[in-house]
């Protein structure tokens, strides 16, 4: 009798089982995307990002939801990426959305524009100010969904084949930098030039640029920046923060199950965190190798500073004027800076102030 018993009950166990294992595959279904990043595998600390996401993912889903990142130019460029995740040729890219800003300026808004927040700031208007929800109002009309993946912190001013200390001085100067930045230097007299990444270093060699800004000290020391223009400049006023985008295609985002969806916002943000964990941890010591080099680190004069700030003001108006959805984003970017620095200047500035000067005392 117990023998029968027993193998009744293992019986009845075993059936369970066979009916619980399909509700778990159909509860955690097997995906397989493919993402493309803006960046080459060099860069690998922007790069990373896309790895660090695909990681989480795959992990917290026991293998079942795998994301490919492929480097710009597997499959499609870096300025062709938001056009292939809104069409559908991949799921998702990982990007800065100011590579689009001749889809429409709006995308700049989004990523990084002149004299906005920085890195800490640009979270809180994301998480809890409203800035998330801001940003998919507008890709949503171009069929993407966007969670931020990723940020520099702030960026250096770019790199000058000579000393710069009046606005004067920007005449005529041809420099590497596009966007919503390149209008506001085109209005100090500055001819923007739009270049990729592995063409700098050889156009500044010839000559036919004369200055260009990347991102910052870890980065830029990859590309040996320093041999043909020797003036490192700061700060990279036109990036107080680079906020990084995983951008999904709607359908497919809206398609994802609940859980998976929960899944990939935690990873993004934990991706977030990451890369500007890592650009601090990584550049001091970028910094000090590339004045060892021969860099000469300079900082822009008030003069040029307050010239491109009242630059960027007009900028903004003349823009605003013309497309709604860059009002609404640059509109809530500057009220949210203004109530930020209300509190930065009481505690963060004073401290960060103080802890320079006393650094050196040990």
């Amino acid at each position: 009798m117990k023998r029968r018993h027993f193998l009744a009950t293992a019986g009845a166990g075993l059936a369970a089982g066979a009916v619980a294992k399909p509700a778990i595959a159909q509860s955690n279904p097997e995906i397989r995307w493919r993402l493309t990043s803006g960046f080459p595998k060099s860069l690998d600390t922007i790069y990373g990002g896309a790895d660090f996401l695909a990681k989480y993912v795959s992990e917290a889903t026991e293998g079942k939801f795998q994301i490919q990142p492929f480097s710009a130019g597997e499959i499609v460029g870096t300025f062709q990426a938001a056009d292939a995740v809104s069409s559908g040729t991949v799921e998702m890219a990982h990007t800065a959305a100011y590579y689009y800003v001749g889809k429409d300026p709006t995308f700049a808004a989004a990523a990084a524009v002149p004299f906005t927040l920085n890195a800490r700031q640009l979270n809180a208007w994301q998480y809890h100010g409203g800035g998330i929800g801001l940003v998919n109002d507008f890709m949503a009309k171009h069929n993407l969904y966007a969670l931020p993946g990723g940020n520099t912190g702030t960026q250096m001013g770019g790199w000058f084949r000579k000393e710069i200390k009046t606005v004067q001085d920007l005449q005529g100067l041809k420099m590497r930098i596009a966007g919503i930045a390149g209008q506001v230097m085109a209005k100090l007299g500055v001819i923007p030039q739009q270049v990729a990444g592995g063409d700098i270093y050889p156009s500044l060699e010839r000559g036919t640029i004369d200055a260009a800004e990347w991102i910052g000290p870890y980065d830029d020391e990859k590309l040996g920046f320093q041999k043909v223009a020797p003036y490192y400049y700061y700060p990279g006023f036109w990036e107080g923060g680079l906020t990084l985008h995983f951008l999904f295609n709607k359908e497919k985002w809206e398609s994802l199950p609940k859980h998976y969806k929960a899944i990939v916002e935690s990873a993004a943000m934990a991706a977030n965190q990451d890369m500007l964990a890592k650009y601090d941890a990584k550049n001091p010591a970028a910094l000090r190798s590339l004045v060892g080099a021969g860099a000469q680190l300079r900082p822009f004069s008030q003069e040029i500073l307050d010239a491109a700030y009242k630059a960027t003001n007009e900028v903004y108006a003349e823009i605003s004027a013309q497309n709604a959805d860059f009002k609404k984003l640059i509109d809530s970017l500057r009220a949210f800076r203004n109530e930020e620095y209300l509190w930065f200047q009481v505690a963060e500035y004073a401290f960060d102030t103080y802890m320079i000067r006393a650094r050196t005392r040990g």
